[in-house]
């Protein structure tokens, strides 16, 4: 099992990234939630078993086509608690 706190750079917002982050973990089998950050970029919490994380944090490097993704920031984050299915937080 892993967890991983990512934080996603560029143009992320106001193309559809939540929803994409979201189909991408339900169908990876995922745990966790994702968010827009006041910044512009997006943060994510993901949890499950390391080859769905690792295809998941794959996924949110490309992002949905409408994105220009310009870097994801990965931190281990093991004593993160992620709830049960994945979800959008405001």
């Amino acid at each position: 099992m892993r967890t991983v706190r990512l934080f996603v750079s560029g143009r992320v917002q106001g193309v559809g990234f939540r929803a994409f982050a979201q189909r991408q973990a339900d169908r990876l089998g995922v745990d966790g939630w994702v968010r827009n950050l006041p910044d512009g970029r997006v943060e994510a919490l993901a949890a499950g078993e390391d080859e769905a994380v690792a295809a998941f944090i794959e996924a949110l490097r490309r992002g949905p086509a409408i994105a220009r993704v310009s870097g994801v920031e990965v931190i281990e984050a093991p004593d993160e608690a992620a709830v049960a299915g994945f979800r959008q937080r405001d």
